[in-house]
C-alpha cells in the first residue's frame, strides 16, 4: 500500500526525534560513566547503556589482558540473565584468545567495528560459542555488532559485543542499523576513557597503599620484640569495624562503616606507629632497666665480683695478721664469721640490685630507698673510690614499673608527634583525609588525660576510639614484648574494664569487643593471614 506524503513526513519526524533522543541518552550515559568510580559498577553501566541506545537484546563486555579477551559483564534481556558486574554472579566463561577467527578478537586486532547481520549465515568468523549457547538454552543468536574499546593512547583495552538488535515497533530481531554502529562506537570511546580513568585511579591507590604498607612493614621489622604489632593492630581494627557493622542493638547500632571508611581506618592502623622510625632502637627494645646499647647488668656483676674479691682479700689478710700475732681460736673464728657475713651481705646486695633490673618487679618505696643507700657505698678501683651504683644506674633501677625512665618514656611518646607531622605531609585524598587524626590519637583518653593533644571524648571519633582500644588490647596480649609476659584473656578484659572505669577507653566498644568475640575472631584469622595485612576491609 502506497504511503502518503504526510505519512512519510510523520515517519521521518519520528525517526528524527528518535535519533535526537538516542543522542541525548548517549550524552547522559557518558556523564553517568564519568562519575562512576566503582569498576564493576562502571562496566555494568556500559553494558546497560549499550543495550539501551542500540535496542539490543544482549551485550557482553570483554577486557584485554595480555593476549586474551576476558569476559567481565554480560546481560541478556529476554533471557533475564546478568553475569559479572554488580550482579553477584561471577563470570565462568573462558577467555577468548586473540585470534582473527573470533569476531571479538578480530575487532580488537583490526580496531574495526564489525556488523554481522546473521551469525548463522556468516562464514567469516567462528561462531561456535554462540551456537553452543543457543543449543543449550534455546536462544537464537542472530545479529551481532562488535566494536573495540580504545583508550586515550589509542590502545585497545577491550571489546563491546552487542547481540540481536530489535525493531522498536515490532520487537522483531533485525540486523544492526549503521546509525547504531556509530552510536555504539561513540559509547565505546567514552567507555574506554572511563574504564582507563577508573583503572588509573585504582592503580594509583594500590601503589599509594603499597608504599604505606612497605613503610609500616619496615617499621614493624625494626624491633624483634614489637615485630608484627602494626599488622595485628590493623587486623584487630578491621575486626572491630566489622563487629560494629554487625551490631543492631545498643548505642553503636546506628554506626555503620562503608568500604571507604573501613579502608581509611585500615590505612590509619598501618600508619599509627610510623613515627617510631625516629625512636632510638635501644629504647624501643629496652627489655631490662639497665639496658642501653647493651645490658649493663653484666657490668654490675663484674663490679660486685671485684668488690667481693677485695672483701675476701682484706678478710684473709685480717685473719692472717691475727694468726701471726698469736690471736686465739675465738678471735680467728670471729674474724672468719665476720668475713662470711660480709660476703653473704655483698652477694645479697648484688642479687637485690640485679632483681631490681627485672621489669616485672614493682618498685616499692622501700626498695628504692635501699637502692639509694647502696649507691652511697663505695669501692676502690685503680686507686679511685667509686660509688657501687652510679647516678644513672640508680635512676634506671628506681623505675617503678616497666623499664623506661621518665625521660625515655617522653622520647617514646614523642613518636606520636612525629607520626602526626609525617602524615600531615602526605596529600591524602578526601576519602582518606582523617588518617592523620585517627592514627595520631591512639594514645588519647576520653577524659583528656592522654597524649599528645589531650583530646576529649567529644574530639575523638569512633575510629580513633577503635585504635585506642585495639592498640591497648594488642599490647596486653602480645607474646613478644620485652618488658612483660603475655596476659591471660580474662585478665586482659579486667584491665580493659578498669580503663573504661577511668574514662580512658570507650565502654560501648569494649562491650562489642566482648559480645562479638572480636579477639577470638582475630586470633582465628591471624593464624590464616600472618603473612600480610588484610586487604580492603578483610575481603
Amino acid at each position: 500500500m502506497m504511503r502518503t506524503a504526510g505519512e512519510r513526513m510523520e515517519e521521518l519526524e519520528d525517526s528524527h526525534a528518535s535519533d535526537i533522543n538516542q543522542i541525548r541518552r548517549l550524552i547522559d550515559i557518558g556523564i553517568s560513566l564519568s562519575s562512576e568510580r566503582n569498576l564493576d559498577g562502571l562496566l555494568e553501566k556500559i553494558v546497560d547503556g549499550a543495550i539501551e541506545i542500540t535496542n539490543a537484546d544482549g551485550c557482553t563486555l570483554y577486557l584485554l589482558k595480555g593476549a586474551e579477551l576476558h569476559f567481565t559483564v554480560s546481560r541478556n534481556v529476554s533471557m533475564n540473565m546478568k553475569v559479572g558486574g554488580m550482579s553477584g554472579n561471577a563470570p565462568t566463561f573462558p577467555p577468548v584468545p586473540l585470534s582473527p577467527a573470533f569476531v571479538s578478537s578480530y575487532a580488537a586486532i583490526t580496531r574495526k567495528t564489525i556488523n554481522v547481520p546473521d551469525v548463522y549465515k556468516s562464514e567469516e568468523f567462528d561462531f561456535t560459542g554462540p551456537k553452543k549457547y543457543d543449543q543449550a538454552t534455546g536462544y537464537r543468536s542472530m545479529s551481532m555488532l562488535v566494536t573495540p574499546l580504545m583508550d586515550y593512547q589509542n590502545e585497545v583495552i577491550g571489546v563491546l559485543q552487542l547481540l540481536n538488535a530489535k525493531d522498536r515497533r515490532t520487537g522483531k530481531v533485525i540486523p544492526f542499523d549503521t546509525k547504531y554502529a556509530a552510536l555504539a562506537k561513540s559509547l565505546a570511546s567514552q567507555a574506554a576513557v572511563a574504564i582507563s580513568n577508573v583503572s588509573l585511579i585504582r592503580e594509583t591507590e594500590r601503589l599509594f597503599e603499597s608504599l604505606l604498607e612497605v613503610m609500616a612493614t619496615a617499621m614493624d621489622a625494626r624491633s624483634k620484640y614489637t615485630h608484627g604489632h602494626i599488622r595485628r593492630v590493623a587486623e584487630l581494627a578491621l575486626e572491630m569495624a566489622q563487629a560494629i557493622n554487625e551490631t543492631d542493638t545498643g548505642p553503636l547500632a546506628g554506626v555503620k562503616f562503608g568500604p571507604d571508611e573501613i579502608n581509611e581506618l585500615r590505612i590509619a592502623a598501618w600508619m599509627h606507629d610510623i613515627g617510631k622510625i625516629v625512636s632510638p632502637q635501644h629504647i624501643m627494645d629496652k627489655s631490662v632497666k639497665l639496658e642501653t646499647i647493651y645490658d649493663r647488668s653484666d657490668l654490675i656483676r663484674t663490679r660486685y665480683e671485684l668488690i667481693l674479691a677485695q672483701a675476701k682479700v682484706e678478710g684473709f689478710e685480717t685473719i692472717a695478721n691475727l694468726a701471726r700475732s698469736g690471736a686465739g681460736d675465738n678471735a680467728l673464728a670471729e674474724a672468719r664469721a665476720g668475713l662470711d657475713k660480709e660476703i653473704r651481705e655483698l652477694e645479697d646486695e648484688r642479687d637485690f640490685v640485679l632483681h631490681c633490673n627485672n621489669p616485672g618487679e614493682f618498685m616499692e618505696d622501700e626498695k628504692v630507698e635501699r637502692l639509694r643507700a647502696i649507691s652511697q657505698k663505695t669501692f676502690v678501683m685503680n686507686g679511685d673510690r667509686l660509688p657501687r651504683l652510679s647516678e644513672d644506674e640508680l635512676h634506671n633501677l628506681s623505675v617503678k614499673k616497666g623499664t623506661l625512665t621518665a625521660e625515655e618514656r617522653l622520647i617514646m611518646q614523642s613518636h606520636i608527634d612525629v607520626t602526626i607531622r609525617m602524615l600531615q605531609k602526605i596529600p591524602f585524598s578526601r576519602k582518606y583525609k582523617n588518617v592523620p587524626l585517627y592514627a595520631g590519637s591512639h594514645h588519647e583518653h576520653l577524659d583528656g588525660s592522654g597524649y599528645p593533644n589531650r583530646l576529649t571524648a567529644e574530639q575523638m571519633p569512633t575510629q580513633s576510639r577503635i585504635l585506642c582500644l585495639v592498640d591497648f588490647l594488642e599490647a596486653l596480649t602480645a607474646p613478644d614484648r620485652p618488658y612483660k609476659k603475655s596476659i591471660p584473656l580474662d585478665t586482659v578484659y579486667k584491665i580493659l574494664r578498669g580503663e573504661v572505669e577511668k574514662n580512658h577507653l570507650d565502654g560501648d566498644l569494649l562491650h562489642v569487643l566482648e559480645e562479638k568475640d572480636v579477639f577470638g575472631r582475630f586470633s582465628a584469622r591471624y593464624q590464616n593471614n600472618s603473612n600480610g595485612i588484610l586487604k580492603n576491609g578483610g575481603a
